[in-house]
């Protein structure tokens, strides 16, 4: 693509890696943006480039801790305020999607509350990949362009070719995600359900479907503390499985994820690079989304339709 078309890419600190990626797909330079720290762990946002008049894509995940969220805010004030013609939020992670509702008296709807801030900071769209609730698109007054890592775990799972496959998922809110896996593999599908006595801990875990000889592929949005994953691939083991793998689309992996992956029976754990894993364990595999993100912009710049990325 050429440089002199009428847009640019720019990073936050720690989506540069992937922001990189993108640009190299796309043939073009990642723009040049300057992020200022001060003494009290205040920082500023400029960019070192005229972006007047062009179309901007900020590239940044909202992961922990909040400077990455709080780098994007600062970002699209910035380019509203440098007279950019639109500014395009890429957010590969959707940062604090688990609290799309009130689950309970007297709580925040945070989701919301991050889409409202986006929304005032001035995004004129948002694109993102594997929302923790497809609904969370309903919160932006803006258009926005929900991406799906199923386009590069779908062919990765067929290249395993294992026999006596079957999808599953480690909790029921995830089945409507696994389904879609199973109907385009031709696969069964098997689901777990699960109790939590609290945030982050489970407390019950029982399978619902056959697992016995079978090559179980499981499936999640994301990995958090991975509570919740390795109990679920110990426990199919447990009943029979011959072997576990994991796929999740975001690498959240908060201690001690890392840990109770390398300790648990699985064979393997996928994620996305939406999220940078910087940690060492022989049984994580990292699969780029750049080209994804990267075809989106392009799209999105040419005013063509995305949906002929998705294959499921």
């Amino acid at each position: 693509m050429s440089q002199k078309l009428p847009f640019k890419v720019f990073s936050g600190t720690n989506s540069r890696y992937l922001a990189e990626k993108i640009c190299n797909s796309l043939g073009c330079e990642l723009g040049n943006m300057k992020i200022q720290h001060f003494a009290d762990g205040e920082f500023g946002v400029s960019f070192e480039e005229s972006i007047r008049g062009r179309q901007v894509f900020l590239v940044q995940s909202t992961f922990p801790n909040s400077d990455n969220l709080m780098e994007l805010l600062l970002m699209i004030d910035a380019a509203k305020r440098a007279s950019a013609a639109s500014i395009i939020a890429v957010v590969p992670y959707f940062g604090w999607a688990r609290q799309d509702r009130k689950d309970k008296p007297r709580v925040s709807i945070a989701a919301k509350l991050i889409a409202d801030l986006l929304s005032v900071a001035g995004i004129n769209r948002l694109i993102t990949m594997d929302l923790h609730a497809d609904q969370i698109q309903g919160f932006f007054n803006v258009p926005v362009d929900h991406l799906y890592a199923s386009s590069v775990f779908g062919p990765y799972i067929a290249s395993l070719n294992l026999e006596n496959m079957v999808i599953a998922t480690p909790d029921v809110g995830g089945s409507k995600r696994a389904n879609s896996y199973a109907k385009y593999l031709g696969v069964p599908l098997v689901l777990c359900h699960k109790s939590r006595a609290k945030a982050n801990e489970v407390e019950s875990m029982t399978v619902i479907g056959d697992v016995e000889g079978k090559n179980v592929i499981l499936l999640d949005d994301m990995v958090d503390t991975a509570g919740t994953i390795t109990k679920a691939a110990d426990l199919m083991i447990d009943k029979g499985a011959l072997s576990v793998r994991a796929i999740a689309s975001h690498a959240v992996m908060s201690d001690p994820a890392t840990e109770r992956i390398s300790n648990s029976k699985m064979t393997e754990m996928v994620f996305t690079d939406s999220i940078p894993y910087r940690k060492e364990c022989s049984k994580v595999h990292i699969i780029s989304i750049a080209d994804i993100f990267a075809d989106a912009i392009r799209r999105v710049y040419e005013n063509e339709s995305i949906s002929s990325q998705y294959i499921m």
